[in-house]
């Protein structure tokens, strides 16, 4: 049972969150264009996992990403993004695919994403992955890996690695018809597998994808009965609603200027964990998850020139 008001207790080990699934490149529209009508787009560094392993080491934790990129232009930039910010790329696989792309509409509500998938569904379990789970305190996907059946086998063996190792898991439902695998009933996995997983954050507009329209307190409710021990359902502006199945509060935004809504939910994520690895509370390392994501809503892109965890707790009060 989560309780808001304690800690959790990890395990002494090297790496703080092992993220696991899409290394991609946005490619983000110039002008604020929901219809694709723009004509310039802005190359920038992509995927959720791959954001998040990103935002923690500049909040001051240590994070491991393990993913798969073409052998290609766009896969040497995204390898060397990760380099030059001292992270460690010995978990990224280079494939034969053409390194995964998402063309986005810059956005300040819910970005809309046209999705051109290869290399990183051709993600392998493998011994680097192993030796990753063995050392780390937190193990997170999305629903990128599982929508493809190569890449979803290998997350269903790091979930059964994960629970052999005591190692807390961490699930975005960010379900997207458009990328999963034809002829395989995506929403009926996503459910089963949610009683797998220990925190789960869906956003308002995942959990209508997953379950249809309804009231917050109705959809988070819906997670806990398929399984779920921590639900966060964030509500865009409306703040967010989190449940350990007994207990449930409301949280505020703490955003009060909004330029760029694209990585918003990975700097939650990246807060949350640190916060928790750094033995905040439950409750402060939500708050530190929503005031991490405050800051990065001010800048265009899913990665923003973080502070350290420490300072995000000064600027917004915590």
């Amino acid at each position: 049972m989560f309780s808001f008001d304690n800690t959790l207790k990890f395990n002494n080990k090297e790496i703080d969150v092992f993220t696991i699934g899409e290394l991609l490149v946005d490619m983000i529209s110039n002008d604020y264009d929901d219809s694709f009508d723009c004509s310039q787009y802005t190359k920038l560094f992509g995927g959720s996992p791959a954001n998040i392993a990103m935002n923690i080491k500049r909040l001051g934790g240590n994070s491991a990403l393990s993913s798969a990129v073409g052998n290609d232009g766009l896969g040497d930039f995204l390898i060397n993004h990760l380099k030059n910010n001292n992270i460690d790329t010995r978990y990224i696989s280079k494939v034969d695919n053409s390194t995964s792309m998402v063309l986005v509409s810059k956005s300040k509500t819910t970005p809309v994403p046209i999705f051109y998938r290869g290399a990183d569904y051709d993600l392998q379990y493998d011994d680097n992955i192993e030796f990753a789970l063995k050392n780390c305190k937190i193990v997170h996907f999305s629903c990128w890996p599982i929508s493809q059946k190569n890449s979803r086998k290998t997350i269903e063996k790091v979930i059964d690695m994960a629970k052999e190792n005591n190692i807390l898991i961490g699930f975005d439902p960010n379900y997207h018809e458009m990328i999963w695998e034809k002829n395989h009933n995506g929403l009926e996995y996503i459910k089963n597998i949610i009683s797998k997983v220990d925190i789960i954050k869906p956003s308002e507009v995942d959990a209508e994808r997953i379950f249809g329209c309804d009231t917050p307190e109705n959809q988070v409710k819906k997670f806990i009965d398929l399984g779920a021990k921590l639900v966060i359902m964030t509500l865009g502006k409306d703040g967010a609603i989190v449940t350990n199945g007994d207990e449930t509060l409301t949280f505020k935004t703490f955003a009060t200027e909004i330029v760029d809504t694209t990585g918003a939910g990975d700097a939650f994520w990246s807060g949350f964990y640190t916060g928790l690895t750094k033995s905040y509370s439950l409750k402060d390392s939500l708050n530190l998850g929503f005031a991490t994501s405050a800051f990065k809503l001010k800048h265009v892109g899913a990665i923003a020139n973080l502070p350290t965890i420490e300072e995000i707790k000064d600027i917004y009060n915590i």
